[in-house]
């Protein structure tokens, strides 16, 4: 070999071998960047779901789903949680699962309103909703905060509270329950924002819920098929504190299970388009997340399928969907939107819409 020959050789190889391996890395970084711009049906439904997890540690099962992409989110009851130390190891593992399966933030959430509802016992806020309702909305923030401080430390980052409802009457079963701030529509707005604002300066999302009102309700409607016959007259003082959170970027509002025949006859507000679209974001103007209430209760009440229900949600645009029966229950209602998804039934264009708002919701955390 002609020795001048062979170091050209060796000088361009060193030339070439790296730019080689800069265009495949080039070429797999685009790969990337068009899949994470192009998701699969799957990631598209997956990231819809919010479910419950059975027990005090994720099932081996649950785990693969989180890490398989089947899972956006998890709620977490009283049934979940014993202490602080079990409950930050517990956000830990679940978290890590999506992160190992290369999976977006998965969000972990809780209902704690205060008062009655507190799923983390001896986390704030001290103060009931009746009682915040009582005091300056500064006193409603401080609770926020130091409720959104709380829930941090324990790897929680969804507190599905406030409660925006303002109850009609002493009939109201929100009222009864000790869950509504005011009588009033401005109080409730005022002290409702308060606690969101306060959540959201500790890098907790706030729901404020339950869209567009169930203050005329008489029953529950997580148990029970609710009819609200009230008038738009009549509902629109009870969208005032979501008219104050939108305008104050409000990120995820929640979707109540009672139907409103004065927007939509047929369908209740978590799977009417009319209310979730039209109302919440055509004419209020909101941008951030929507999420239904639990579907499970309300569809034994009607003789329904959850999975059922969960359809409807997805085909009216409705964001994300909340599912608090077993695992295997919430399993079975992945497969069946991901079997609609696949035939067609479920519009893509409102699959991805609904998909960016999810992710954009998880990357401000």
């Amino acid at each position: 070999m002609n020795p001048s020959l062979g170091t050209w050789r060796r000088a361009t190889m060193k030339v070439v071998i790296p730019m080689v391996i800069a265009s495949l890395l080039l070429a797999a970084s685009g790969a990337a960047t068009a899949a994470a711009t192009s998701p699969t049906l799957a990631q598209l439904i997956g990231q819809k779901l919010m479910v419950r997890m059975d027990g005090l540690t994720p099932s081996v099962s649950l785990l693969a789903r989180i890490r398989h992409g089947e899972v956006g989110g998890i709620i977490l009851f009283g049934s979940n949680i014993t202490t602080a130390s079990a409950l930050v190891a517990l956000t830990a593992k679940l978290r890590a699962a999506a992160a190992a399966g290369g999976q977006p933030r998965l969000l972990i959430a809780v209902d704690q309103e205060g008062g009655s509802v507190k799923r983390v016992p001896w986390a704030p806020p001290t103060l009931s909703a009746p009682q915040m309702g009582r005091t300056y909305s500064r006193v409603a923030r401080a609770q926020g905060a130091s409720t959104g401080t709380a829930l941090r430390e324990l790897g929680i980052d969804v507190d599905l509270a406030p409660v925006a409802d303002v109850p009609s009457s002493t009939s109201s079963f929100m009222y009864r329950e000790g869950r509504t701030f005011s009588f009033s529509a401005t109080t409730t707005a005022l002290v409702a924002n308060a606690f969101a604002t306060g959540l959201e300066s500790e890098g907790v999302v706030p729901a404020m819920k339950h869209f567009p009102g169930i203050g005329f309700a008489t029953r529950n409607t997580d148990s029970y098929v609710v009819t609200i016959t009230a008038s738009k007259t009549a509902l629109a003082p009870g969208l005032l504190p979501y008219r104050t959170a939108i305008g104050e970027h409000i990120p995820l509002i929640m979707l109540s299970n009672a139907t409103y025949p004065a927007y939509d006859a047929h369908n209740a507000a978590g799977w009417s388009h009319v209310i979730g679209v039209t109302l919440l974001r055509r004419d209020l103007g909101f941008t951030g997340v929507t999420i239904t209430d639990s579907l499970d209760g309300t569809a034994n009440a009607r003789g329904l399928w959850t999975r059922v229900l969960a359809v409807s949600a997805a085909r009216a645009g409705t964001d994300m969907i909340l599912t608090t029966g077993s695992e295997a229950s919430t399993a079975g209602v992945y497969a069946t939107l991901l079997r609609q998804a696949q035939e067609g039934l479920i519009p893509v264009s409102t699959l991805r819409a609904s998909y960016d708002r999810i992710l954009a919701l998880k990357a401000g955390l």
